[in-house]
C-alpha cells in the first residue's frame, strides 16, 4: 500500500488488511495509541510492504521525503478548545512514545524520541518499537527522492544522494543517537531497523504556476 493511482490510500498500521498484519497486533497497536479511535488518527504510511527478516515475515515502513522542509522538528500540537477525547488521546501517545523511548534507550543509549518534538520521527520509530515488541520485525525506511526540481515552491530539492543523507541525519541526530541507524535492534522476540535510502525520481513534479 499504496498499490498505484487508482488505489491511493495509505496504510495505517491499525487497519490494514490481515495480508499484512493480524488483527490481533492491529488492535494491541490501536489501543496502545489511542484512546478514543473514531475521528482521531494514527501515522500514516507513504509505503507499506511484506517482507522476509531474518527468515521470518515483517514489514518494510517507508516514509519518503522529496524537498528539506518536510523534514520538521516540530512536536504534536493540541488545540486550546481541543474536546475531552482529543486531550485524553493526546495524553495517550505522549505515554505510548515515552515507553517506547525508554525501551529502546536501555538498549541503545541516547534514544530521546518524544512527543513534543521531532513528532513525526518520534512516532514512527515508537511504531515499529511496539512492532517488534509484539513479535513483528520491520524495517523503517527514510527513503528520500533526489533530483526533484519541479518542489522548488515549497523547499529546496535534495541534489544528491549526500545532500539527502546529510539533511536526514542533520535532523534525526537530535534524538536518536548515531548506532541507531543501520543496525538491527532486537526488542524482544523481534527486531527493528532503521535505514536511510535515497532514489532518484523518474521525472521531475511539475512545476505549480
Amino acid at each position: 500500500m499504496p498499490r498505484g493511482y487508482g488505489l491511493p490510500e495509505e496504510a495505517k498500521l491499525s487497519a490494514v488488511h490481515p495480508a499484512f498484519l493480524p488483527e490481533a497486533v492491529q488492535q494491541q497497536l490501536s489501543d496502545w495509541w489511542l484512546v478514543h479511535k473514531r475521528g482521531a488518527n494514527v501515522p500514516n504510511w507513504d509505503l507499506v510492504a511484506t517482507c522476509s527478516i531474518g527468515g521470518q515475515r515483517g514489514l518494510v515502513l517507508v516514509e519518503a521525503k522529496a524537498h528539506e522542509n518536510e523534514l520538521r522538528p516540530a512536536g504534536k500540537g493540541l488545540r486550546a478548545n481541543a474536546s475531552a477525547n482529543s486531550r485524553e488521546n493526546h495524553e495517550r501517545i505522549g505515554r505510548a512514545i515515552e515507553e517506547a523511548c525508554a525501551a529502546l534507550d536501555r538498549i541503545v543509549p541516547g534514544v530521546r524520541i518524544r512527543r513534543n518534538s521531532h513528532y513525526q520521527l518520534s512516532n514512527r520509530v515508537a511504531f515499529a518499537w511496539k512492532l517488534a515488541s509484539l513479535g513483528v520485525s520491520s524495517i523503517l525506511m527514510y527513503l528520500g527522492f533526489i533530483g526533484d526540481e519541479g518542489i522548488e515552491d515549497v523547499g529546496p530539492h535534495f541534489k544528491s544522494e549526500t545532500h539527502w543523507r546529510e539533511t536526514v541525519w542533520d535532523y534525526m541526530k537530535q534524538v536518536l543517537p548515531p548506532d541507531f541507524v543501520e543496525h538491527p535492534i532486537l526488542c524482544g522476540a523481534a527486531t527493528m531497523q532503521l535505514i536511510i535510502r535515497s532514489r532518484d525520481v523518474l521525472k521531475p513534479s511539475p512545476e505549480r504556476g
